[in-house]
């Protein structure tokens, strides 16, 4: 599974970095930063779908 960001959508309120921290940070205007990849660990699948779930702009995006 993969993460997938829509820059259009996004205007960084930092819910998912909140909630996803071992795979994203913010930059520097508070906008999402995939750390390592996009690729969600499996130990990470809950958190993903958690940050998906509750981005207020629907930004964020699981692809099987």
């Amino acid at each position: 599974m993969r993460l997938h960001i829509d820059w259009t959508a996004c205007d960084g309120r930092g819910v998912c970095t909140e909630l996803l921290t071992e795979m994203l940070t913010e930059d520097d205007w508070g906008f999402p930063v995939l750390r390592n990849g996009d690729t969600v660990p499996p130990p990470l699948d809950g958190a993903a779908r958690r940050a998906v779930d509750r981005c207020p702009m629907l930004a964020l995006r699981l692809v099987t």
